[in-house]
């Protein structure tokens, strides 16, 4: 089944994301390439049992079991070995990216506590956009009683797009809830 959000780019957003960005052809207008979620486990990570925990929540909010990441080389003032655990990552493609793009925007970003939008300020130099969340638990997929401890997670969209307007416009044609304040 294919997901309602990629069904959404196809029909709407692409011919209203041309007229917005002046782009003549439609294989110039930004698209979503993947999506890559990281959750950094810190002291936790030497510990078996709270990193198959890590493991099988990242699996139940993606859908898809993710890798355990290692550290490249050992730096003794953040205590880390070369070769020991990380954290854990998933790099969403295709439906699973969009159906996660759809319970992030409507579901999960909306139960975080006073939230008042995600910052634009989040695009880097290759106008992918990158923000952070605080607890993993504002996913309904995962159980509030067996957590036991809130972590963060970090989600990169990745775009194709060619300058930070083409990404932003991208994001607010998918309602991502951007907060336009200038500070």
């Amino acid at each position: 089944m294919i997901p309602r959000l990629k069904i959404s780019y196809e029909k709407e957003i692409i011919g209203k994301l041309a007229s917005k960005l002046s782009l003549k052809n439609k294989h110039e207008v930004p698209k979503i390439s993947k999506i890559i979620l990281n959750m950094g486990l810190g002291e936790d990570a030497s510990d078996t049992k709270k990193l198959k925990a890590c493991v099988e929540d990242v699996a139940l909010i993606t859908g898809q079991k993710p890798i355990i990441t290692k550290f490249k080389k050992s730096i003794s003032n953040f205590k880390t070995r070369k070769g020991s655990n990380a954290g854990v990552k998933v790099t969403l493609r295709s439906n699973k990216m969009y159906e996660f793009i759809d319970r992030l925007i409507n579901i999960a970003l909306p139960r975080i506590k006073d939230f008042r939008g995600l910052t634009s300020k989040g695009i880097d130099s290759s106008f992918n956009y990158s923000f952070g969340i605080k607890e993993h638990i504002i996913f309904p997929e995962v159980n509030f009683d067996k957590v036991d401890k809130i972590r963060g997670l970090d989600i990169t969209i990745v775009t194709t797009s060619k300058n930070k307007e083409g990404t932003l416009e991208l994001l607010k044609e998918f309602n991502f809830p951007l907060n336009n304040k200038k500070n």
